[in-house]
């Protein structure tokens, strides 16, 4: 993977918080990728994150087959502050200026901490945010469409049907999935970090789990769907189930975890692949113009994808993983079609 083109780090001067954006590439297309908003215990640890997270959207839009490169931004409080609404508009104003200035080579969605509400405020001051609320003329939540594209990844390797299936993270895309994947006939069982949701997942009749206990259950797919970073070489040694494939952004500490993985029998697909289904609606809505249908049809599109790097990775004997980055590559060397795909125009409603 290449270098990043930039990143840039500012002091809101409304708010006097630190946000960052970090552009990997746009070879394909103008860099498009979540802002983050998160409290990070030091900056180089949001500079790690915004850079990490960036170029794993470079690799999401190329596999994906977008003309979209990969960006990611990040807002970053000091961790115990508690930003009233006043501060929080503020510092979202602050973040807007900054990527205006980037003229459009970067544009926002939402992610960890932001949500649609927060994509509005962004376009008060920059035209270069998608995902805002239908009323406004957007997209709103791109978590059913991200859940949708998980599940199509899943079934390019097997039916839910009967399955024992642990969901590790039951926010908004976990609680899709869980809802989907009880529909259709699985077993499931759900954990997360807040306690406050057992007991809507207890009544939707689905198993709880602690946390710190749901990736080593005996299950016959693992769906990570929280934070990154989870699968390292000590987890790996204790998953017990033949499949992980799930919507959490960076889920290997690093790279070689997926030969871990491999030897141990376990099938992992990239998290960048599975992850699509959110990018490739929200960006087939509001850049090119679909349809809902049509743009639900570009998300069941993961499954064949997921299907052709498992065949590729079984005839070279490598890993799904080194298959979807040699795919990525591919696309990223020979270029899209010369074009400047944009977002509309913010409408407002009556």
């Amino acid at each position: 993977m290449t270098a990043h083109e930039q990143l840039v780090a500012r002091r809101g001067r409304r708010s006097g918080i630190t946000t960052m954006v970090a552009i990997h590439s746009t070879a394909l297309g103008p860099a498009v990728g979540g802002c983050r908003f998160k409290p990070y215990a030091t900056l180089d640890e949001a500079v790690g994150d915004v850079v990490r997270l960036s170029a794993a959207m470079t690799a999401k839009c190329a596999v994906a087959g977008l003309a979209f490169g990969g960006g990611k931004s990040v807002i970053a409080p000091e961790p115990g502050r508690v930003l009233s609404p006043e501060e929080r508009r503020a510092v979202l104003l602050d973040h807007a200026d900054l990527i205006a200035e980037f003229g459009g080579r970067y544009q926002a969605g939402p992610d960890v901490g932001t949500g649609p509400a927060d994509m509005l405020v962004l376009r008060e001051a920059s035209p270069y945010a998608f995902c805002t609320p239908e009323s406004a003329g957007g997209t709103g939540s791109s978590s059913g469409p991200t859940a949708l594209g998980v599940l199509a990844a899943l079934r390019a390797v097997t039916s839910p049907t009967g399955r024992r299936v642990v969901i590790s993270g039951y926010g908004s895309v976990g609680a899709h999935l869980a809802v989907s994947l009880q529909a259709a006939g699985a077993d499931v069982v759900v954990s997360d970090i807040d306690p406050a949701k057992r007991a809507g997942a207890e009544q939707q009749g689905l198993t709880w789990v602690e946390p710190e206990k749901a990736l080593t259950l005996t299950a016959d797919v693992v769906i990570p769907a929280a934070v990154g970073g989870v699968l390292g070489p000590q987890t790996v040694a204790r998953l017990d189930t033949p499949l992980v494939v799930g919507p959490a952004n960076n889920q290997l500490t690093d790279d070689t975890v997926a030969d871990d993985l491999a030897a141990r029998g376990i099938l992992w697909i990239p998290d960048y692949v599975a992850s699509a289904g959110g990018i490739l609606y929200t960006l087939s809505r509001e850049a090119e113009g679909l349809a809902h249908e049509a743009a639900l049809a570009r998300v069941q599109t993961i499954e064949d994808t997921v299907q052709t790097i498992i065949k590729a990775a079984e005839a070279n004997a490598t890993t799904p993983l080194h298959e979807a980055a040699a795919l990525a590559g591919r696309r990223l060397t020979s270029g899209a079609e010369p074009r400047t795909p944009s977002l509309p125009e913010l409408r407002t409603t009556a």
